[in-house]
């Protein structure tokens, strides 16, 4: 069995204003869901964005060894809008936005006992 392959990304939220048909929205977008497609074939949804070593948020274990795999985060945005000042409205489900795949190759990982 291979060592854990931790996971993150940087998912800022996204705020903009804009004038559409002569009125002001304003429009606000958090993530809220991470989907991780390891490129193994499985996946996992997280809430977390994860983050980098040595913190372990987000990890996969790979069950064998593998070239050229495309492993990619998927990120669900929750948003919400404001029309000329007013009250912010919720869109009733997630904005997906399709993250990039990656290369990644997987190597054993070997344990060894070493004298102490």
């Amino acid at each position: 069995m291979n060592a854990e392959t931790i996971f993150f990304t940087e998912a800022p939220e996204f705020r903009h204003s804009t004038v559409l048909l002569g009125q002001a929205v304003e429009i606000v977008a958090v993530p809220a869901s991470f989907t991780w497609h390891h490129g193994d074939g499985t996946s996992q949804v997280t809430s977390k964005a994860g983050a980098p070593y040595p913190a372990k948020d987000v990890t996969h274990t790979y069950a064998k060894v593998a070239t050229g795999l495309t492993p990619r985060v998927d990120v669900g945005y929750r948003v919400s809008y404001r029309v000329n000042g007013g009250p912010s409205l919720e869109i009733d489900q997630l904005i997906t936005a399709a993250g990039p795949a990656a290369r990644l190759d997987v190597a054993e990982a070997r344990p060894v006992i070493v004298a102490p």
